[in-house]
């Protein structure tokens, strides 16, 4: 999904042609002709659907500083990106005081224009990356984090949510990569041992001869290598939760000792010669059959019926396809910020490929397939051939036009105002004659001159079709020094 940038210009051709540029580089775009209106929108019932503001300061009414204190307060994760033909001092300290994530000057260069704009997302991207990394490192995951809207994951949140208000015992189930930590956490989080230690444990990673001494601890000297005191997983997760990870995994020795623990309330290190009480809610899952491998003799019935008390199914990703594109939106965010990437989203042509693929690795292989693509593309999107593995193209075949590979700064301008004007229609050139883009300045001069000869000098006319009111149409007329007169008769 693509982000939309906000426009806000009291000038409707400055605003034609920021949106040609903004929307030439993949953005969406919105548009608002004073401060009243881009406060409605930023901060109406579709707020969500703005993620950057280019604001122009003089602007009749509300002008752009007051917009910019106001959204300071209401909505200060918005970047704002702030736009005027005036670039003193004085007004670039107040603007970033006030808030601004940026400043540029008009009229300003269409790749200096997107630059500061994906800069500003990067940061707003970095920023949220960092919270949500320290909500996980605090146990704060919660169900509202999750990503997913499917029938399928809407029970599997309710499920949690009702698990998370008990002491229960909890036993998520689902194929790899399916995501069951995440659920884990979140359930920690909407527990009352939400501010409690939450530890981990995958039961298939540990050697045999070392499951006992990890999960009940063990005392010095009390083997060959034990040369200090070691508290267990159950004592580290006192008063909190142990995640037991791929608990089928664990040796039919090993589950006899947990099924101990989990209905004395105590454990005993090795090497030690009382038991040590523990006060520890279990969370458990695994990829597995447990009631197959209970008839198979390799898990114990009594452990499995202590565990599955309340049990959660996650259902596989290719259960859950429309969730797809806001897991690759989320994937890309998160690897932006990490790897310092520059990819603003995928196309619908990739977002078809990836929904109809069948995922066998689940979210997990999601995610990896994301950040190969990532490293392969060279645009600000993902396409299809950024995913040989499932769509059978080679990467960095995206045909161009002779335009975009020779000149960036033309490629930012769509095609239908790169030719050259044929009719009254476009009769003012965007480019000048070595094909380069002419400034803003001068290209809303020739369209002014334009439009009052093509209107035969009727200023009302004029203005109303540039969507601009008369005061403005005779400053910007005096502003370029065109001679009314002249150009009438012209």
């Amino acid at each position: 999904m693509s982000k939309t940038v906000l426009i806000v210009d009291d000038d409707p051709t400055q605003r034609r042609l920021l949106q040609a540029v903004v929307e030439k580089s993949g953005f969406s775009t919105l548009q608002a002709g004073d401060g009243d209106a881009a406060l409605a929108m930023a901060l109406g019932t579709e707020q969500d659907k703005i993620h950057v503001m280019l604001l122009d300061l003089v602007m009749p009414g509300r002008d752009g500083m007051e917009t910019l204190e106001e959204l300071a307060k209401k909505r200060p994760d918005l970047p704002v990106i702030v736009l005027t033909g005036k670039g003193s001092i004085d007004a670039v300290v107040k603007a970033m005081k006030a808030g601004a994530r940026d400043f540029v000057v008009k009229p300003a260069a269409p790749e200096r224009i997107v630059v500061s704009i994906r800069n500003a997302l990067d940061m707003k991207t970095l920023v949220g990356e960092v919270k949500r990394l320290k909500k996980t490192a605090e146990g704060g995951l919660s169900f509202d984090d999750l990503i997913g809207n499917a029938s399928s994951m809407r029970s599997v949140v309710a499920m949690g949510e009702r698990g998370a208000k008990a002491n229960i015992p909890i036993l998520i189930t689902g194929e790899s990569g399916v995501g069951k930590e995440v659920i884990a956490r979140a359930i920690q989080s909407a527990s009352e041992r939400s501010d409690k230690p939450f530890i981990t444990v995958n039961c298939g990673a540990i050697s045999e001869s070392l499951v006992e001494s990890i999960l009940f601890g063990h005392e010095k000297g009390s083997f060959t290598g034990a040369n200090a005191k070691h508290l267990g997983k159950f004592q580290e997760a006192h008063t909190g939760t142990l995640f037991l990870d791929e608990v089928g995994e664990l040796p039919l020795e090993m589950q006899v000792k947990l099924l101990r623990v989990l209905q004395e309330g105590e454990v005993d290190p090795i090497g030690s010669k009382r038991t040590v009480p523990v006060d520890v809610r279990i969370i458990s899952a695994t990829n597995r059959d447990l009631a197959e491998a209970v008839k198979d003799g390799t898990f114990r019935e009594d452990l499995y019926y202590r565990l599955n008390v309340f049990p959660i199914a996650v259902p596989p990703l290719r259960e859950r396809r429309e969730d797809i594109p806001a897991l690759v939106e989320h994937f890309i965010r998160r690897i932006n910020a990490a790897e310092r990437l520059n990819v603003s989203g995928a196309t619908s042509e990739t977002l078809d490929l990836l929904k109809a693929h069948d995922w066998k690795g689940n979210v997990r292989q999601l995610e990896n397939t994301v950040f190969r693509a990532m490293i392969l593309s060279d645009g600000h999107k993902l396409r299809p051939q950024d995913f040989p593995q499932i769509s059978g193209l080679m990467p960095g075949l995206a045909a161009k036009s002779e335009a975009e590979t020779t000149d960036p700064i033309n490629s930012l301008v769509p095609a239908d105002l790169r030719q050259e004007p044929t009719t009254p229609d476009s009769a003012v050139s965007v480019l000048d004659r070595e094909g380069h883009l002419r400034t803003l300045e001068d290209i809303e001069r020739d369209l002014i001159e334009f439009a009052i000869t093509n209107y035969s000098g009727h200023m009302s006319e004029v203005a109303r079709r540039l969507g601009i009111g008369r005061s403005t149409l005779y400053r910007k007329v005096r502003e370029h020094e065109l001679d009314v007169d002249d150009v009438r008769s012209a």
